[in-house]
């Protein structure tokens, strides 16, 4: 997929400000003040859309993947199906996320080898139905988080790329007309699907997605959207946005908006963590939309969409953690002084033990709210138990680790100082998932 001309740009910027040369020549000031304006320069209007969506005349009919039947007893064992897609994602993880991890947060951008590895693997066909391409037979929300959990452990920021177009589709999946998932859902099943993602988060304080200050209001001939979004991943290259704007009158919705409307426009925002992610912000001038742009019909459930979207950052959460905890603990044991390892000191070992115990609360959780919505039953209460776990614990896990490794903790030798600034975001930002 072409990357678009703007994040080429900070790309190239980038990698200049890291040259070991600018120090020889007493450049690094300048450029390290170049780049800096540049990622703080306006908001660039997206480019016309490079990715054509058809409009289908002969549709199939909508296609509403079923609930899985509830089980008698909560069963923690992973079916066939799920054990071999975790296995399959725990080697993408350690043979292509891992080794690339490093270099994408330094640049800030995701290598085209990953995302290639990923589109192998066919992530995206795990959430369209078999009429329009997919293998999807089930709503399955726990896969999701499986998914999430594995790609994460590779790397949060990549994984987090990797799962914005897969969240789109698993949108559109579930609550798509049929006019929109003929139009979209195929895409996504393609050789080189589309890079699409989701826009929640809003750049001012205390944010709340149920008090959207972006605003959708109906027109003659659809919807006008206006407002911002922060925080959207690969804004700069997506093809697709399901951005949420409160409908007057009618409360929060979610709108389909394609690259190219006009009044669309994208700014960098240069971010602490999940760096090849792409953060940035996105910006509504007046964005004219048609009326099949409303994201599903009457039976759309916008707080099932937000709490879902919570469950994939659990997931994410739960990955990276764990991640953290497999580095510490070969480590301590390692590391030697007075003579001995360190994790032979009571106060390491408790800490180690601490964090084992918090990333297994975590996951329980988490898997409870996703077999309840996998199943069809009410979910939103443990779904806000697990965010709220989540959020308190995913970053007390990423300060340990760093406190664990003492000056290593500090310093880009180890991945840990990477992960507890990825770990940081779980709390701050709503992000663009969607389980």
């Amino acid at each position: 997929m072409t990357r678009d001309p703007i994040g080429l740009a900070l790309s190239a910027m980038n990698r200049l400000a890291g040259a070991p040369w600018l120090d020889r020549f007493g450049l690094r000031n300048t450029v390290e003040r170049a780049a800096y304006h540049g990622t703080r320069s306006g908001f660039k209007t997206l480019s016309v859309a490079n990715r054509e969506f058809k409009r289908v005349k002969d549709l199939l009919p909508r296609q509403k993947l079923p609930n899985r039947a509830p089980k008698d007893l909560f069963d923690l064992n992973l079916d066939e199906d799920q054990q071999l897609i975790v296995d399959s994602l725990k080697r993408l993880a350690m043979d292509a996320l891992r080794p690339a991890a490093a270099k994408a947060d330094e640049e800030g951008v995701m290598p085209e080898d990953v995302r290639a590895a990923a589109a192998e693997l066919g992530l995206a066909l795990y959430a369209v139905p078999e009429a329009f391409g997919g293998v999807a037979e089930h709503l399955s929300p726990v896969t999701s988080v499986l998914i999430a959990e594995q790609l994460a452990w590779g790397d949060m920021g990549l994984a987090t790329a990797l799962l914005a177009p897969f969240s789109v589709a698993q949108a559109i999946t579930q609550w798509g007309t049929a006019e929109q998932q003929n139009r979209y859902l195929p895409a996504f099943c393609e050789e080189q699907p589309p890079v699409a993602t989701i826009a929640i988060d809003e750049p001012h304080p205390l944010f709340d997605p149920d008090k959207l200050q972006t605003t959708a209001t109906r027109t003659e001939h659809g919807y006008t959207l206006s407002g911002a979004k922060n925080g959207v991943v690969l804004a700069a290259e997506a093809d697709l946005f399901l951005i949420a704007a409160n409908l007057r009158g009618e409360g929060p919705r979610i709108f389909i908006v394609e690259r190219g409307t006009a009044g669309l426009s994208c700014g960098a925002e240069p971010t602490m963590g999940l760096r090849p992610a792409q953060l940035a912000r996105l910006q509504l001038d007046n964005v004219h939309v048609g009326a099949d742009a409303l994201l599903g019909g009457d039976d759309f459930d916008y707080q099932s969409f937000i709490d879902r979207g919570a469950l994939l950052r659990c997931g994410l959460a739960l990955g990276s953690a764990q991640a953290v905890l497999d580095y510490v603990i070969p480590y301590c044991n390692d590391r030697e002084a007075f003579g001995e390892p360190i994790s032979h000191r009571q106060s390491v070992a408790f800490m180690i033990s601490n964090m084992a115990i918090e990333i297994d609360a975590m996951r329980m959780l988490t898997w409870r709210a996703a077999s309840r919505a996998e199943a069809g039953l009410s979910f939103h209460r443990e779904a806000c138990l697990a965010k709220l776990l989540c959020n308190e614990k995913a970053a007390e896990v990423g300060t340990n680790g760093v406190q664990l490794l003492g000056g290593h903790g500090f310093v880009k030798e180890h991945p840990v100082e990477r992960w507890y600034r990825d770990l940081r975001s779980v709390a701050t930002q709503f992000g663009g998932t969607h389980a």
